[in-house]
């Protein structure tokens, strides 16, 4: 299957329908978002086994893991907003300073306007769908972009969204980046995109034309330390789940290593062990690896195999885009595999010796001589790892865990620096399609004389202040 290019005519009518029918007013009650929020989940309901079948045409995505890192995902963040739009969407009213008295201040929550939604291939539906959910819960109208590299989901998506919404208020547009550069040189109200930092620049870079507010949420090489500390059957485990779950094509997987000289080979010895316990003995016939998205994404991924000595994996069959999950050993820390997002299932390690200095140190200071990553894992003792987490930064990660601060909509997700920048999930999401408008509601049936020229009661007034 292609995907065709939507007509930058198609384009154009589709903004002009949507601004007029955000500008009648319909999208603004909150009840009109809760109808629209539970279309949207009968929707993906109706459509879910078309999704996970779609998810394992164009990336042998199993139908668990298709539910447990997408499709469920999305119903849970519907459920949230769901309970608390009512709550996120009221005029607050705020503390006024005894100088403003006897006016009362607020702070009305309205949405942003259009917006636009661009969603990569790694995770085609909750990419797209999540942020969806944060547009229609703020009030916005949407237009939303999935990407042609996952073909056979973007048309099941675009199907999907057409059973639901009129395109003046939720619309699906289709193609390469052809189509966005159309997009992106169009005004919006607001952009959502997830990609890679290089595109993230693009974006940014169109976005000011228009001085259009973004969310950004890129990539970057994430860390994984391994303290001797740490409980290497626990860790290998957790690690060897992170690194194979969509076969690497993660945006907080795990990228590199950083380990203990004392544990590194028992962490090889282990990480094989756990392989085998997730997937079985071989990988390749696993109903759970995914395979690489394109062949350009084979052939590049498969070429950082040179650059580091194989000690466990290393095995590709380009006819099936597989690669084995790969530990590469005598890795140099300018090697591509090192200065690059891998975004596959090879994991070159750094081994940090005793000899050089404190652990916590060395990790520190590679660490911080990178570009900010997306995620930050930490495996051994927790108070090393807050530690080495309170000396460097990160969008977000985990201690003794990878990938599962995502799955927390209590607390936020996103980048930070060349990681991206914004925040998402749960009243996150709410709050990045909402605009935070102060209001001061001052009374006329009294007005007081201190504000006024000449000041003649300056000397009281700047005491109160």
């Amino acid at each position: 299957m292609t995907i065709q290019n939507t007509p930058e005519a198609r384009i154009q009518e589709i903004l002009k329908s949507q601004r007029e029918y955000y500008g009648t007013g319909a999208t603004l009650s909150v009840k009109f978002r809760k109808e629209q929020l539970r279309k949207l989940g009968s929707a993906i309901a109706q459509y879910e086994q078309r999704l996970a079948d779609a998810l394992w045409t164009d990336l042998h995505k199993s139908y668990q893991e298709a539910y447990l890192t997408e499709i469920g995902l999305v119903k849970a963040e519907i459920r949230e907003h769901l309970r608390g739009v009512g709550r996120w969407a009221r005029c607050k009213r705020k503390h006024t300073p005894l100088t403003l008295f006897p006016s009362s201040s607020y702070i009305v929550n309205e949405p942003l306007g259009q917006a636009l939604i661009v969603s990569p291939w790694n995770y085609p539906v909750q990419l797209l769908l999540n942020p969806l959910v944060g547009a229609i819960s703020a009030g916005c109208t949407a237009i939303l972009k999935p990407s042609p590299y996952v073909p056979t989901v973007s048309a099941t998506l675009e199907e999907m969204i057409k059973s639901v919404f009129s395109e003046n208020y939720v619309a699906v547009v289709q193609g390469n980046r052809e189509v966005n550069k159309v997009l992106f040189g169009s005004r919006f109200d607001m952009i959502f995109f997830t990609g890679s930092p290089a595109l993230g620049r693009k974006v940014m870079a169109a976005a000011a034309e228009h001085l259009t507010p973004v969310v950004l949420e890129l990539g970057g090489k994430s860390p994984c330390i391994i303290d001797k500390s740490a409980n290497l059957k626990i860790a290998a485990r957790r690690i060897a789940w992170g690194k194979t779950l969509n076969a690497g094509q993660t945006c907080i997987a795990p990228d590199y290593i950083l380990i203990h000289e004392d544990v590194k080979e028992a962490f090889i010895k282990e990480f094989a062990a756990q392989v085998e316990y997730l997937h079985g003995k071989d990988i390749k016939e696993s109903g759970h690896f995914v395979r690489l998205v394109t062949d350009k994404a084979f052939e590049r991924v498969s070429a950082y195999l040179k650059d580091g000595d194989i000690v466990y994996g290393g095995r590709t069959d380009a006819k099936e885009r597989f690669i084995e999950p790969t530990l590469l050993d005598n890795v140099s820390a300018d090697a591509p595999v090192m200065t690059e997002e891998i975004f596959g299932p090879i994991f070159p390690m750094i081994t940090i010796y005793k000899k050089d200095g404190a652990f916590n140190d060395q990790v520190t200071a590679f660490i911080n001589g990178r570009e900010k990553p997306l995620a930050f894992y930490w495996f051994g003792a927790e108070k090393d790892g807050w530690d080495v987490i309170r000396r460097t930064s990160s969008g977000g990660g985990c201690i003794n865990d990878t990938i599962m601060h995502i799955a927390n909509g209590n607390v936020p997700f996103g980048g930070v620096g060349n990681s991206g920048m914004g925040h998402y999930h749960g009243k996150l999401s709410f709050d990045a399609f909402t605009h935070q408008r102060s209001i001061v509601k001052a009374p006329s049936w009294i007005d007081l004389p201190f504000r006024y020229m000449p000041y003649k009661l300056f000397a009281i007034i700047k005491r109160i202040m």
